[in-house]
């Protein structure tokens, strides 16, 4: 049977199942689902670009709503406030992508999926997320989680983007598609699970194809690259040298000065991205470079850092008692 009578028969009775399904189990509780307004609704789904759930929920979202409001306010913003607020989040092109969108609309997002992906930083996904969860329109959205569950339901061997869209388009309720949406991301989310999926507790599990769901919706793990890198430490009346890095990751934020090993290091620490298991030694550095921003050491919290120079800031200060 092929995926697409599977779907035209069992359209009715799955919306009913996974509707009741997230009225009892749904995440109701985030804290952005507790609004329509489209900003909110950016500003999390941003957020939770390769980022959990939890670390967004419990600090970062409420802190940035907190000190930026509105679009209108975040484009009154200089750049280094937003990336010093986003510091620790990583991947900081997110926080530039962000402060260019409130510069180009300050008064609010538009509504058409089409203008909302002329946006910086604005995919599929997320223009559809919006448009879904903000404005409550019916168009489907497909995140990791849907995708896996809808690769597992259909049994479908590695779908391409637009054939995913075209079944979550087929399977979305004409009259609840934000709730729908939802529905299926949280079922991926919470039961429908990359490992150990919970197929008992599924209320679409007599729907399922996949006679082994592991073997559907996998994404394939990079095996990340090993690298070393050194910086210099320079240290006077409290504050710290920094510079302003020009790599693309980095864009903006401030790292320690990049230097060639001459001593042994004073701190040796790992740090961990996508792609990238980093070893990072940090020696001292007698003479700052010319080009040094000073930070000080007791006000780390108002300065753009990028998360590997927080981490070795710390463990400075437990090593040298600054």
């Amino acid at each position: 049977m092929s995926y697409s009578k599977s779907i035209t028969s069992s359209i009715r009775q799955l919306g009913k199942r996974l509707l009741e399904w997230y009225e009892a189990n749904g995440r109701h509780d985030l804290p952005w689902r507790q609004s329509r307004d489209p900003y909110r609704v950016y500003i999390s789904e941003i957020m939770l670009q390769q980022t959990q759930v939890e670390r967004v929920r419990s600090h970062y979202y409420p802190a940035f709503l907190a000190k930026f409001p509105t679009l209108s306010a975040l484009a009154k913003a200089p750049l280094d406030e937003v990336l010093a607020l986003w510091s620790g989040l990583g991947y900081y092109q997110r926080a530039r992508n962000l402060h260019k969108t409130a510069l180009l609309c300050p008064d609010g997002l538009p509504k058409s999926l089409e203008e909302l992906k002329k946006l910086p930083g604005i995919g599929d996904y997320t223009a559809a997320a919006i448009c879904s969860f903000a404005y409550d329109q019916p168009i489907a959205v497909v995140d990791t989680n849907i995708k896996r569950l809808l690769s597992r339901l259909f049994a479908l061997s590695s779908p391409t983007p637009s054939k995913l869209w075209h079944v979550a388009s087929q399977l979305l309720h004409p009259k609840r598609p934000r709730d729908h949406n939802l529905a299926l991301m949280d079922l991926g989310a919470l039961v429908c699970t990359a490992q150990n999926p919970k197929c008992e507790v599924c209320p679409l599990a007599h729907l399922c194809q996949a006679e082994d769901p592991l073997l559907f919706g996998q994404n394939k793990r990079q095996k990340r690259k090993e690298t070393t890198l050194h910086f210099g430490i320079s240290i006077q009346d409290g504050k710290l040298a920094m510079v302003r890095s020009q790599k693309r990751l980095y864009e903006g934020m401030l790292l320690f000065p990049p230097v060639s090993p001459t001593s042994e290091p004073l701190v040796t620490y790992r740090h961990s991205y996508t792609r990238y298991n980093l070893t990072i030694h940090l020696h001292s550095l007698p003479s700052p470079p010319q080009n040094a921003v000073w930070i000080d050491i007791q006000r780390l919290q108002e300065y753009p850092l990028a998360s590997l120079a927080t981490k070795g800031i710390a463990l400075l200060r437990q090593k040298l008692v600054l």
